[in-house]
């Protein structure tokens, strides 16, 4: 299993607890045990109260204020602090307050331990405002604690501002409260639409033994179609009982359909195409958002534009000139540019790699299938600073990431000359929000790893010969690059990521990179022909094993690359047409999960586990299905592709959608310190076309830990910014759905027909 050990704040929680968040007016079961804070009233001073050096405590108005200065980075640059509060393990608390901000601001407020690691037991970020507000929550302690600490971290904001609290509290004795996310009606549906001659299938929990009766009406309420309910038993993923409505046979285009059944009216949704057109476009537009290195033009996405990340204007210490971490390497090296991963400011080769081949594979799949059209990722498409060089838009985007990766090799003459170093990031964890511009930690190359070498030996080659009607030179100078990635791995074949190396930024760890020397081979092969690739990739176990995980693939799992790529791109390998026929079997056993799973997904962890990211995963599956269109087509696996969308667009056990903008209700407070509304108003939201990574069983961000404890698997996700592990961004998230939107797109209404 490949997880991410990224960590959002320096703190970190491995204990289960609970949370409730109860409102504005305090209307939480009553507490009754012994008062834990002293001087919660500030009638006689504010001691034993303390704030850090760049603050004056005032309690002369009988509220404990403070003038918080501007200009600081993190939340704990500016504290407000009571320590010695004592804890007991199992026992459920009341903590409230009185709040109030000028200007209005989103403050944190956290019950933690006062020393590394700042394990927190409770964390939530109050919307302060002027006239200010009563705030109560609960939380179950896990530990006895002698010497726990109440603190309002305030620092993060630009301009200075005033915060004032009164009548803190911290009792025993209150009722345990458990989070029960808003499902809304029981009817799921894809909130975005279905293709009109695609499949329309539903979803309705239950507890009904027999068949329902079902309404389809459209936007006047007229009833256009019905039928009856399928009963499909206990959904293990969600614990729900659950029937399925199919009403396929309904083709007629229009907005604001509903269905009805069990006395429930589903969440709106459109019978079309235009909105998968629109996805092509959004979910490649994200990219330019994430770049590193560049001015974002407000012009050019209206409410993002910010100054350029980490080119050495202070306080960055910039990309363009970083050195290694401490006894490492003797060089620095100019790596500005890329894109930023996710959430944070760093950048990896390996989550690089995945995430730019998809984005040209996107590009070489509308190039040569037979219901691709390449016109619409042509030149001007996506509104970029490059539009208008007579390059795809695609194709520029993909350049901006492919340049970083080139930029990671150690260079000729260094210790392992032609590796890749694995990432670079800041030398400790940031919090949230922090523009990329204001991030002002040390910069640090990690060590080269075997991984992340094949990475860019396997993209660099793909470059090569995307880039070649475009830019010869830029094409030949990945090809060398392929080539010296290649050579270097072979002779440091088993140089991993140290697993520990996680502080500042993702490990990113894999101990087994055979899969990345097969996708490297492949690559190489198909753009040279060369016979050292080829013997590569058929002696490779990974050339004929089933390597169709339940999971999916991801960056971790990347022989499933080559293997794509292998049956549909031209080339001479002698076994072809049973690698070609090897991804038709591959995308039936995802198929054959779909049609068994309840809720219609592609997907069966081992255990019912759901993974770190698992709608990339998810989506991923889908990239395999549709492959099999285009290599057979035969129209069950497109139909497998759409049903896939469904859950991604609403029809799940949270009735949610996953992607910003798309559908009545979608994730929008995805993990991020730029695109961070939920914390600071004068930030957007990330943009319209982002993935939430989705259902993660483990939980591992201290905010899920407490609201989500022992959740069902489709139940282990939240919609908030500090939801790190169930909620976060990722470059290798939206390439998957790009490159399954741009698919989707190309069928029209739902009937093209393919075949490479």
């Amino acid at each position: 299993m490949f997880t991410r050990t990224r960590r959002a704040v320096p703190l970190a929680v491995t204990l289960a607890t609970t949370l409730a968040v109860t409102g504005l007016t305090g209307t939480a079961a009553q507490a009754d045990g012994p008062e834990q804070i002293v001087n919660g009233t500030f009638d006689n001073g504010h001691a034993p109260w303390w704030g850090t050096g760049n603050i004056t405590l005032d309690s002369s108005t009988g509220q404990l204020c403070a003038d918080i200065p501007g200009g600081t980075v993190n939340p704990w640059d500016v504290i407000i602090g009571h320590d010695n509060v004592p804890l007991v393990a199992g026992e459920t608390y009341q903590f409230r307050f009185f709040g109030r901000a000028t200007p209005a601001k989103v403050g944190k407020a956290l019950v933690q331990l006062p020393v590394d690691p700042y394990t927190q037991y409770l964390a939530v970020n109050p919307e302060l405002s002027v006239s200010g507000n009563d705030y109560t929550y609960t939380f179950t302690s896990p530990v006895d604690l002698p010497n726990a600490q109440v603190a309002f971290q305030l620092g993060g904001s630009a301009t200075p501002w005033t915060f004032c609290a009164d009548n803190v509290s911290l009792q025993g004795g209150a009722e345990p409260e458990e989070y029960v996310p808003d499902t809304g009606p029981r009817v799921r549906v894809n909130q975005v639409g279905y293709l009109p001659k695609g499949p329309k299938r539903a979803t309705v929990v239950t507890d009904a033994a027999d068949a329902l009766p079902w309404q389809l009406r459209n936007a006047a309420g007229t009833v256009v179609a019905t039928g009856r309910t399928t009963p499909r038993g206990l959904d293990a993923s969600s614990g729900q009982r659950v029937h399925t409505i199919d009403f396929t046979g309904y083709r007629s285009e229009g907005a604001g359909y509903t269905l009805v059944a069990d006395g429930e009216t589903s969440r709106p949704f459109d019978i079309g195409s235009a909105f998968y057109e629109q996805l092509r476009l959004d979910a490649l537009k994200f990219y330019y958002t994430q770049r590193s290195g560049i001015e974002i033009l407000d012009r050019l996405r209206p409410g993002y534009g910010r100054p350029a990340g980490h080119v050495g204007v202070a306080p960055n210490q910039g990309d363009t000139a970083v050195p290694c971490q401490p006894g490492v390497c003797d060089y620095t090296l100019n790596v500005a540019g890329g894109w930023y991963d996710a959430g944070d400011h760093g950048k990896y080769v390996v989550n690089g790699g995945i995430s730019v081949y998809q984005l040209m594979s996107e590009y070489e799949r509308s190039a040569l299938a037979r219901t691709g059209r390449p016109w619409k990722l042509g030149d001007g498409t996506l509104a970029l600073p490059e539009s208008g060089n007579r390059v795809p838009d695609i194709l520029d985007e993909a350049r901006w990431e492919q340049e970083f990766l080139l930029s990671m090799q150690v260079p000729a003459g260094k210790p392992r000359a032609g590796m890749a170093h694995h990432k670079i990031h800041d030398d400790s964890w940031t919090g949230l929000p922090l523009l990329p511009h204001l991030d002002a930690k040390k910069r640090e190359l990690h060590p080269p790893s075997t991984a992340a070498t094949l990475n860019l030996a396997a993209t660099a080659a793909q470059a090569a010969r995307v880039f070649a009607p475009y830019d010869r030179a830029f094409a030949a100078r990945n090809l060398a690059a392929a080539k010296a990635a290649w050579a270097a791995a072979k002779a440091n074949p088993t140089v991993y990521a140290d697993p520990a190396d996680g502080n500042g930024g993702g490990a990113y760890s894999d101990g087994d990179v055979s899969d990345e020397f097969y996708w490297a081979a492949a690559e190489l092969y198909i753009t040279t022909g060369g016979t050292e690739f080829r013997d590569f990739v058929l002696a490779s176990p990974h050339h004929t094993a089933n390597i169709w995980r339940d999971r999916g693939f991801d960056w971790g799992s990347t022989a499933q690359l080559g293997r794509l790529d292998l049956a549909t791109l031209p080339n001479r390998l002698p076994d072809r047409e049973r690698v070609r026929a090897s991804v038709a079997q591959g995308a039936d056993t995802y198929l054959a999960t779909l049609r068994a799973h309840p809720y219609g997904i592609p997907y069966a962890p081992a255990d019912n586990t759901y993974d770190w990211g698992s709608n990339n995963l998810i989506l991923n599956n889908a990239v395999v299905m549709a492959t099999a269109f285009d290599i057979t087509g035969n129209a069950k696996y497109r139909e497998g592709v759409l049903e896939t969308m469904d859950y991604i667009f609403g029809r799940n056990a949270l009735n949610h959608s996953y992607v910003t903008g798309y559908g009545e209700v979608a994730s929008h407070n995805q993990h991020s310190r730029w695109y961070a509304r939920q914390l600071d108003p004068a930030l957007p939201n990330p943009p319209r076309g982002t993935l939430a990574g989705g259902p993660n069983s483990s939980i591992q961000d201290p905010l899920a830990q407490q609201k989500l404890r022992n959740c069902a698997p489709q139940f282990c996700y939240i919609d908030d910014i500090e939801s790190w592990s169930t909620n976060e961004l990722t470059i290798n998230w939206n390439s998957p759905l790009a490159w399954v939107a741009a698919f989707v797109a190309d069928q029209g209404a739902g009937d093209a027909r393919s075949r490479f």
